[in-house]
């Protein structure tokens, strides 16, 4: 302990009121236990769970809010949560699930059924993130009471990915979001940047682009699994650099950290008291393609960039913490196929198909946009604008923050040339990839590209109510060759998912289906010697 005991605590006066003793390390003791700093470069500009999800803000939301189900493990797999069992028709259509007697939210009120109806009533009608995963297959009417702990699912056809989205569909309290409705806007104004929910932190200070706080409910109703061992709280420091991340480990200023550069995390490595946790997981990197608009409408076009791209530089620049995508699914994901004729590096092909194309002299400049702050897909950026000289084509690095890259993406007369996006499905079945490539995706997510082949929709409307997975199987192999066939994306790597700690940061668990820099807060803890 006194090892960690005189480092230099930078955050000192960050709980000035709350430390009792001089600070171990970068978390702070308090009258009531440890508090974790987590570096991390993404603001939270929106916690409200049925409005809006993306890594930063989606490990707050999982800390504050519980779900009827929860993803856990590596595989990931579905476990009981607020629900603690299911049952589901011989038509695939009726699922009841049956909700623990004892799960309480924040301010004292029960968790029922008639919360959890509310709550997907709320995120149908609201229409807004999560509501793309579930709003062709169930209607607000669809969910019903039973009694006070049973609530009935109707869907309006089988669908097989059902249960396997709802971990990202978290419970709200309607007495406080009702409470605090203006204009009928169903709380949203309010769940900015309050919470109301059941986890197993509550809020604390919330100062936008500095750092985000959450307390740990002492008296959580599944309770704590590390016992009297459980952190105090969690603060969420924002740290924009990853120079700053490294140095802020280093310094005992943050007890975990996520986003360094691939050269920081080998140097960090050797640092005596650092930890890296290094997971092959689902994360994808793509370069997507403005499909209906502009240079790159052009299919001859798309195919010459995609046989112009050094491949093996991608994953290079990740020191070999990445492999090749061999389809628009990742390797670990039910019904993924290695597509044969995958586009790799070869500069004869790209050259056929850029003469085949509108622009067949090349000439033309596009842009790719990055999110500021990636190292990586900057150096990503680099290396497209070294390929396509050969094809005479100029490229425009723009780096741009992400809440911006959406807004941009999200319609088709704005969504730049070419986009950089890291992908992580949430959720195990293929339904959650292939279904950004479904014409009535346009504009959502990570659906950029705004790819429409009615054949490949069709085949994704034909699996996804499927309930044989015989037939889903043969369908999901179909769609991944047609869409790597018409090129909506440079199809690019499978990224390892990095964090580093502190080597006194226990309780660490990593699972495929959280976002890039996403942590599961819960199990967290600190080891003191």
């Amino acid at each position: 302990m006194l090892n960690i005991m005189i480092r230099k605590i930078a955050l000192a006066g960050l709980l000035a009121s709350t430390v009792l003793v001089v600070p171990a390390g970068a978390f702070e003791r308090t009258d009531d236990g440890n508090v974790i700093v987590f570096g991390g470069r993404q603001a939270i500009p929106v916690l409200d769970p049925h409005v809006r999800y993306d890594w930063s803000t989606r490990m707050i939301q999982q800390a504050v809010y519980d779900a009827l189900v929860k993803y856990e493990g590596d595989p990931a797999e579905v476990k009981p949560w607020l629900a603690e069992r299911w049952e589901t028709s011989e038509d695939g259509k009726t699922w009841t699930f049956h909700l623990v007697k004892d799960a309480k939210f924040h301010n004292g009120d029960p968790v029922t059924a008639e919360a959890v109806r509310y709550s997907f009533e709320r995120g149908l009608k609201l229409n807004k993130g999560v509501a793309w995963m579930l709003k062709d297959f169930l209607a607000p009417e669809g969910v019903s009471v039973v009694d006070e702990h049973t609530v009935k699912f109707e869907l309006k056809a089988p669908y097989a990915p059902f249960l396997s989205f709802l971990p990202w569909w978290f419970v709200v309290n309607p007495q406080q979001v009702m409470a605090n409705e203006v204009d009928g806007d169903y709380g949203q104004k309010w769940l900015t940047d309050h919470a109301a929910g059941s986890g197993p932190f509550k809020l604390g200070r919330w100062e936008p682009n500095v750092l985000y706080e959450v307390e740990a409910v002492s008296d959580y109703w599944k309770g704590w699994p590390q016992g009297e061992n459980r952190p105090a709280g969690v603060i969420y420091r924002m740290i924009r650099e990853p120079a700053a991340q490294k140095a802020a480990l280093q310094r005992g200023e943050a007890d975990i950290v996520e986003g360094l550069t691939s050269d920081d995390y080998v140097q960090i490595a050797k640092v005596p008291g650092i930890v890296i946790q290094d997971h092959k997981g689902m994360t994808t990197f793509g370069i997507k393609f403005n499909t209906q608009k502009g240079p790159t409408a052009d299919i001859n076009l798309r195919k010459a960039i995609a046989y112009a791209m050094d491949y093996d530089a991608l994953v290079g620049i990740y020191n070999g913490a990445a492999s090749l995508e061999t389809s628009p699914l990742p390797d670990s994901m039910q019904g993924h196929v290695a597509v044969e004729g995958i586009p790799r590096q070869d500069l004869a092909k790209a050259k056929e198909y850029l003469a085949k194309s509108a622009y067949p002299e090349g000439g033309i400049t596009l842009d790719y946009v990055h999110v500021a702050g990636l190292e990586e897909a900057r150096r990503i950026g680099l290396v497209l604008l070294d390929n396509l000289k050969e094809l005479n084509i100029g490229v425009n690095i723009k780096p741009e923050q992400w809440p911006n890259m959406v807004a941009a993406g999200s319609s088709v007369e704005t969504s730049p040339n070419m986009t950089s996006v890291y992908t992580t499905p949430i959720s195990t079945d293929p339904d959650a990839v292939a279904y950004q490539y479904h014409r009535n995706s346009w504009g959502q997510y990570y659906a950029m590209a705004y790819y429409d082949n009615p054949q490949v929709s069709e085949m994704i409307d034909k699996a996804r109510g499927s309930t044989s997975w015989e037939e889903r199987a043969a369908l999901y192999a179909d769609i991944q060759k047609q869409i790597v066939a018409d090129q909506p994306e440079v199809f690019g790597m499978l990224q390892n998912r990095r964090w580093a700690h502190q080597d006194y940061l226990q309780g660490f668990s990593f699972s495929p289906v959280r976002f890039t820099g996403e942590v599961d807060l819960y199990p967290l803890w600190i080891k003191e010697e």
